[in-house]
């Protein structure tokens, strides 16, 4: 909303002042002279076309604008520095099959699989769980990610792959739990 100023605010001193006037500010209004305070300032909202000089324009009609020049912006406060990734640890199991999540390698029997990106994150999330039993959707979810779309037979085909490259030896490690999902469970156990 835009206020004109009045015509005894002009007339009160040499130099008339503005006041920033609104809805949301407390305190006697503009237009109370008994109540004001000497100084105080209104402000207001002009659109003026592009060519016109506001300073101009409001020496014109006798208004001395007081100029005071913005404060530097003060740089943002540092980012935090971001906490180091905590390493995981390789995970061993029993029995011939050892899973190294540092380098991302899965050795059986000591000759290293040659697994895609999916299948060593299955085989090592199984093998960090032992006797869990994980349903597909949380196996899809968790190894696949949330924004997969796909359904239980992309799980189980990529267990078949798992248990063909893991050998006749170690293949009945990745025990079907039919209806559900699957589980590992470590030699010997």
């Amino acid at each position: 909303m835009t206020t004109a100023l009045p015509a005894s605010a002009t007339r009160r001193s040499p130099s008339p002042r503005l006041r920033l006037v609104g809805d949301l500010l407390p305190g006697p209004t503009a237009t109370d002279a008994a109540v004001t305070v000497p100084g105080d300032r209104v402000g207001y909202l002009m659109y003026l076309p592009a060519h016109v000089d506001p300073l101009a324009l409001l020496a014109a009609h006798g208004v001395h604008p007081e100029i005071h020049p913005l404060a530097p912006r003060r740089a943002a406060p540092p980012a935090p520095e971001p906490e180091p990734a905590a390493v995981p640890e390789p995970v061993y199991a029993d029995g011939g099959i050892r899973v190294d999540q540092v380098t991302r390698r899965i050795e059986v029997d000591g000759q290293e699989l040659d697994l895609t990106y999916l299948e060593f994150g299955l085989l090592a999330h199984l093998v960090a769980h032992p006797h869990t039993v994980h349903t597909r959707e949380a196996l899809i979810s968790d190894i696949w990610g949330y924004g997969h779309i796909g359904d239980g037979r992309t799980v189980d085909v990529h267990v078949a792959r798992v248990r063909r490259k893991l050998g006749a030896a170690h293949r009945d490690r990745i025990i079907t739990v039919r209806r559900v999902g699957y589980k590992y469970v470590p030699q010997g156990a």
